[in-house]
Protein backbone atom coordinates (compact mmCIF):
# COMPACT_ATOMS: atom_id res chain seq x y z
CA UNK A 1 0.00 0.00 0.00
CA UNK A 2 1.24 3.92 -1.11
CA UNK A 3 1.51 6.27 1.60
CA UNK A 4 -1.79 7.98 -1.31
CA UNK A 5 -4.05 4.98 -0.40
CA UNK A 6 -3.21 5.13 3.35
CA UNK A 7 -4.34 8.32 3.82
CA UNK A 8 -7.66 8.13 2.25
CA UNK A 9 -8.87 4.93 3.75
CA UNK A 10 -8.96 6.88 7.75
CA UNK A 11 -10.88 9.66 5.79
CA UNK A 12 -13.32 6.51 4.52
CA UNK A 13 -13.96 5.09 7.88
CA UNK A 14 -14.78 8.69 9.20
CA UNK A 15 -17.14 9.46 6.22
CA UNK A 16 -19.01 6.22 6.86
CA UNK A 17 -18.90 7.41 10.80
CA UNK A 18 -20.62 10.30 10.25
CA UNK A 19 -23.33 9.12 7.67
CA UNK A 20 -24.38 6.46 10.49
CA UNK A 21 -24.81 9.00 13.24
CA UNK A 22 -27.09 11.48 10.65
CA UNK A 23 -29.26 8.20 10.02
CA UNK A 24 -29.64 7.31 14.05
CA UNK A 25 -30.23 11.23 14.58
CA UNK A 26 -32.96 11.66 11.81
CA UNK A 27 -34.04 8.65 13.11
CA UNK A 28 -34.53 9.73 16.53
CA UNK A 29 -36.13 12.91 15.99
CA UNK A 30 -38.40 10.86 13.96
CA UNK A 31 -39.36 8.45 16.69
CA UNK A 32 -39.74 11.68 18.96
CA UNK A 33 -42.00 13.35 16.43
CA UNK A 34 -43.93 9.96 16.05
CA UNK A 35 -44.13 10.02 20.02
CA UNK A 36 -45.71 14.08 19.91
CA UNK A 37 -47.78 12.80 17.38
CA UNK A 38 -49.25 10.14 18.99
CA UNK A 39 -50.33 12.39 21.78
CA UNK A 40 -53.15 14.05 19.22
CA UNK A 41 -56.48 12.95 18.28
CA UNK A 42 -57.02 12.64 14.58
CA UNK A 43 -57.32 15.70 12.66
CA UNK A 44 -55.09 17.63 14.84
CA UNK A 45 -51.66 19.12 15.00
CA UNK A 46 -49.34 21.04 17.77
CA UNK A 47 -50.73 24.51 18.70
CA UNK A 48 -48.70 27.40 16.96
CA UNK A 49 -48.53 28.88 20.34
CA UNK A 50 -46.58 25.99 22.12
CA UNK A 51 -47.89 23.44 24.25
CA UNK A 52 -50.98 21.46 23.61
CA UNK A 53 -52.82 20.74 20.37
CA UNK A 54 -55.53 22.16 17.94
CA UNK A 55 -57.68 20.78 15.17
CA UNK A 56 -56.94 20.96 11.58
CA UNK A 57 -58.76 23.47 9.19
CA UNK A 58 -62.27 21.91 8.31
CA UNK A 59 -62.49 21.09 12.11
CA UNK A 60 -63.61 21.89 15.61
CA UNK A 61 -62.73 20.80 18.79
CA UNK A 62 -65.37 18.49 20.68
CA UNK A 63 -64.19 17.39 24.24
CA UNK A 64 -60.71 15.57 23.84
CA UNK A 65 -61.54 14.94 19.89
CA UNK A 66 -61.84 17.09 16.19
CA UNK A 67 -65.08 16.65 14.95
CA UNK A 68 -65.83 17.80 10.69
CA UNK A 69 -67.48 21.07 10.62
CA UNK A 70 -70.45 20.12 8.65
CA UNK A 71 -71.10 23.10 6.23
CA UNK A 72 -74.82 23.26 4.96
CA UNK A 73 -76.57 24.07 1.61
CA UNK A 74 -75.81 27.43 0.62
CA UNK A 75 -72.75 27.70 3.06
CA UNK A 76 -69.02 27.74 2.84
CA UNK A 77 -66.23 27.15 5.34
CA UNK A 78 -65.17 30.14 7.29
CA UNK A 79 -61.91 32.19 7.00
CA UNK A 80 -60.68 30.89 10.40
CA UNK A 81 -61.32 27.44 9.89
CA UNK A 82 -63.60 26.33 12.67
CA UNK A 83 -66.79 27.71 11.56
CA UNK A 84 -68.81 28.14 8.34
CA UNK A 85 -70.87 31.53 7.11
CA UNK A 86 -73.66 31.74 4.74
CA UNK A 87 -73.39 32.81 1.55
CA UNK A 88 -74.50 36.25 0.17
CA UNK A 89 -78.43 36.29 0.42
CA UNK A 90 -78.76 33.80 2.66
CA UNK A 91 -78.49 33.73 6.40
CA UNK A 92 -77.60 31.55 9.87
CA UNK A 93 -81.04 30.15 10.85
CA UNK A 94 -79.89 26.99 13.30
CA UNK A 95 -78.11 25.01 11.59
CA UNK A 96 -78.41 25.81 8.50
CA UNK A 97 -78.72 28.69 5.77
CA UNK A 98 -82.09 30.05 5.34
CA UNK A 99 -82.64 32.24 1.95
CA UNK A 100 -83.24 36.42 2.84
CA UNK A 101 -86.10 37.72 1.39
CA UNK A 102 -85.39 41.50 0.17
CA UNK A 103 -88.55 43.48 0.09
CA UNK A 104 -89.88 45.98 -2.74
CA UNK A 105 -87.56 49.55 -2.64
CA UNK A 106 -84.85 47.29 -0.74
CA UNK A 107 -80.99 45.78 -1.28
CA UNK A 108 -78.93 43.03 0.11
CA UNK A 109 -76.71 43.95 2.86
CA UNK A 110 -74.03 42.48 4.14
CA UNK A 111 -73.60 43.42 7.56
CA UNK A 112 -74.21 40.58 10.18
CA UNK A 113 -75.74 42.54 12.78
CA UNK A 114 -78.89 43.09 9.99
CA UNK A 115 -81.32 41.74 8.80
CA UNK A 116 -79.33 40.77 5.72
CA UNK A 117 -81.37 43.69 3.61
CA UNK A 118 -81.66 47.44 3.72
CA UNK A 119 -84.19 50.04 2.69
CA UNK A 120 -83.13 52.10 -0.40
CA UNK A 121 -82.75 56.04 0.02
CA UNK A 122 -85.85 57.55 0.77
CA UNK A 123 -87.55 54.42 2.39
CA UNK A 124 -87.79 53.17 5.57
CA UNK A 125 -87.74 50.04 7.59
CA UNK A 126 -91.08 48.94 8.82
CA UNK A 127 -91.54 45.66 10.12
CA UNK A 128 -90.94 43.13 6.83
CA UNK A 129 -91.06 46.02 4.46
CA UNK A 130 -89.93 49.57 2.88
CA UNK A 131 -92.63 52.38 3.35
CA UNK A 132 -91.41 55.78 1.79
CA UNK A 133 -90.73 59.05 3.86
CA UNK A 134 -92.35 61.83 3.29
CA UNK A 135 -90.64 64.79 3.59
CA UNK A 136 -92.54 67.66 4.91
CA UNK A 137 -91.77 71.24 4.02
CA UNK A 138 -88.44 72.94 4.53
CA UNK A 139 -86.92 69.58 5.22
CA UNK A 140 -84.56 67.56 2.93
CA UNK A 141 -83.84 63.53 2.93
CA UNK A 142 -81.19 62.09 4.94
CA UNK A 143 -79.31 59.18 3.77
CA UNK A 144 -79.52 57.05 7.65
CA UNK A 145 -82.39 54.54 6.87
CA UNK A 146 -83.00 54.66 10.69
CA UNK A 147 -85.36 57.53 12.81
CA UNK A 148 -87.26 60.06 10.63
CA UNK A 149 -85.51 59.70 7.26
CA UNK A 150 -85.50 63.62 7.02
CA UNK A 151 -84.30 66.43 8.87
CA UNK A 152 -85.50 70.48 8.98
CA UNK A 153 -83.24 72.57 6.39
CA UNK A 154 -81.38 75.48 8.16
CA UNK A 155 -83.00 78.35 10.25
CA UNK A 156 -86.25 75.76 10.47
CA UNK A 157 -86.56 73.57 13.34
CA UNK A 158 -88.57 70.22 14.33
CA UNK A 159 -92.24 70.92 15.56
CA UNK A 160 -94.44 67.70 15.18
CA UNK A 161 -94.63 66.05 12.01
CA UNK A 162 -93.07 69.62 10.03
CA UNK A 163 -90.82 72.17 10.32
CA UNK A 164 -91.25 75.43 11.71
CA UNK A 165 -89.22 79.09 10.60
CA UNK A 166 -86.66 79.43 13.65
CA UNK A 167 -87.30 83.19 14.85
CA UNK A 168 -84.11 85.27 15.78
CA UNK A 169 -84.93 88.38 18.17
CA UNK A 170 -83.00 91.22 18.25
CA UNK A 171 -79.31 91.27 18.72
CA UNK A 172 -79.28 87.86 18.30
CA UNK A 173 -77.76 85.49 15.16
CA UNK A 174 -78.37 81.75 13.99
CA UNK A 175 -76.76 79.28 15.79
CA UNK A 176 -76.58 75.65 14.76
CA UNK A 177 -78.93 75.93 12.04
CA UNK A 178 -82.12 75.35 14.75
CA UNK A 179 -81.57 77.48 17.21
CA UNK A 180 -80.03 81.25 18.52
CA UNK A 181 -78.40 83.29 20.46
CA UNK A 182 -77.60 86.41 21.90
CA UNK A 183 -74.82 89.10 20.27
CA UNK A 184 -71.89 90.05 22.34
CA UNK A 185 -72.75 92.00 25.14
CA UNK A 186 -76.64 90.59 25.48
CA UNK A 187 -77.54 87.79 27.80
CA UNK A 188 -80.61 85.68 26.52
CA UNK A 189 -83.71 86.28 28.76
CA UNK A 190 -86.97 84.29 27.73
CA UNK A 191 -87.71 84.86 23.89
CA UNK A 192 -85.08 87.98 23.54
CA UNK A 193 -81.80 89.20 24.11
CA UNK A 194 -81.41 91.89 26.79
CA UNK A 195 -78.22 94.37 27.30
CA UNK A 196 -75.45 92.69 29.82
CA UNK A 197 -75.51 95.76 32.76
CA UNK A 198 -71.88 95.89 34.09
CA UNK A 199 -71.56 97.47 37.41
CA UNK A 200 -68.56 99.75 38.15
CA UNK A 201 -65.13 98.25 38.73
CA UNK A 202 -66.09 95.32 36.00
CA UNK A 203 -65.99 94.13 32.43
CA UNK A 204 -67.75 91.92 30.07
CA UNK A 205 -66.70 88.21 30.59
CA UNK A 206 -64.93 86.02 27.66
CA UNK A 207 -68.43 84.50 27.14
CA UNK A 208 -69.77 88.02 26.16
CA UNK A 209 -73.08 87.22 27.94
CA UNK A 210 -72.09 88.41 31.94
CA UNK A 211 -69.28 90.08 33.66
CA UNK A 212 -66.44 89.80 36.38
CA UNK A 213 -64.73 91.87 38.87
CA UNK A 214 -61.79 93.12 37.90
CA UNK A 215 -58.01 92.52 39.76
CA UNK A 216 -58.65 93.75 43.32
CA UNK A 217 -62.11 93.28 43.39
CA UNK A 218 -64.97 91.21 44.63
CA UNK A 219 -68.30 90.47 43.71
CA UNK A 220 -71.01 91.30 46.13
CA UNK A 221 -74.69 91.47 45.57
CA UNK A 222 -74.31 92.53 41.97
CA UNK A 223 -71.47 95.00 42.04
CA UNK A 224 -67.97 94.94 42.35
CA UNK A 225 -66.49 96.25 46.22
CA UNK A 226 -62.22 96.34 46.45
CA UNK A 227 -60.55 93.80 48.40
CA UNK A 228 -59.53 94.53 51.95
CA UNK A 229 -56.05 92.93 51.98
CA UNK A 230 -54.83 92.08 55.74
CA UNK A 231 -51.30 92.29 56.57
CA UNK A 232 -49.33 89.17 55.74
CA UNK A 233 -51.95 88.45 52.87
CA UNK A 234 -51.94 88.86 49.15
CA UNK A 235 -54.35 88.75 46.31
CA UNK A 236 -54.75 85.25 44.81
CA UNK A 237 -54.42 83.71 41.90
CA UNK A 238 -58.61 84.88 40.42
CA UNK A 239 -57.34 88.28 41.13
CA UNK A 240 -60.78 88.19 42.90
CA UNK A 241 -60.05 86.96 46.22
CA UNK A 242 -56.91 87.07 48.69
CA UNK A 243 -55.29 84.48 50.90
CA UNK A 244 -52.17 84.31 53.68
CA UNK A 245 -49.07 83.80 53.07
CA UNK A 246 -47.32 80.73 54.26
CA UNK A 247 -47.39 79.71 57.80
CA UNK A 248 -50.79 81.54 58.09
CA UNK A 249 -54.12 81.20 58.09
CA UNK A 250 -57.46 83.11 56.95
CA UNK A 251 -59.61 83.94 60.43
CA UNK A 252 -62.53 85.99 59.12
CA UNK A 253 -60.36 89.36 57.83
CA UNK A 254 -57.26 88.39 59.50
CA UNK A 255 -54.28 86.26 58.67
CA UNK A 256 -53.10 84.69 62.21
CA UNK A 257 -50.79 81.34 63.07
CA UNK A 258 -51.57 78.09 63.20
Amino acid sequence: MNIKSSRLLPLAALAQVLIVAGLLGAATVASSQDKISSAFPANAHASRYGGGWQCDRGYRKAGDACSAIRIPAHGFLAASGEDWECKRGFRKVGMGCEAIRIPANAHADDSPFKAGWECNRGFRASADDCVRIVVPANAFATETPYGRGWECERAYRLKGDGCVPVTVPANAFLRGGEDWDCDRGFARRGDGCSAVEIPENAYLDSRGSGWRCERGFGEQTGRCVALNVPPNGFIDYTGNGWRCIDGLRKHGESCVGD
